[in-house]
């Protein structure tokens, strides 16, 4: 099977986007072993650990998360730059992921046959 690539690159609970990719990866991870995530821009935002969603009466799918590795989902990367603009490290994510640059993400999204966006 074809390389998917999934791509997050919008903040939590402001829009659907993110517990739709979430739920996305869970059901392709049915289907292909193949599956790489990336977090980028606002996406990073996903990952932040010690959200309170209920404070703006939104679900907390973000927990969520946690779940990839159970579906041996373990090629996660999120994007340096987008990390150091925001003032964030790698120990403030929710989950273990690989801090890459912008030129590595491009290189991995080169290779993935379909690229879906959230």
């Amino acid at each position: 099977m074809n390389r998917i690539g999934f791509v997050f690159q919008s903040s939590p609970h402001s829009t659907t986007k993110g517990r739709e990719g979430l739920d996305a990866i869970l059901a392709a991870s049915a289907y292909s072993e193949d599956i790489q995530i990336f977090f980028i821009g606002d996406g990073v935002f996903q990952l932040l650990e010690n959200q309170q969603p209920e404070l703006v009466l939104s679900r907390d799918y973000v927990a969520g998360f946690k779940m990839l590795s159970l579906y041996d989902l373990e090629e996660t990367y999120v994007c340096q730059t987008a990390l150091q603009n925001r003032g964030l490290k790698d120990n403030n994510l929710l989950i273990d992921a690989d801090v890459i640059t912008n030129q590595e993400i491009n290189e991995k999204l080169s290779r993935c046959a379909q690229v879906m966006v959230f």
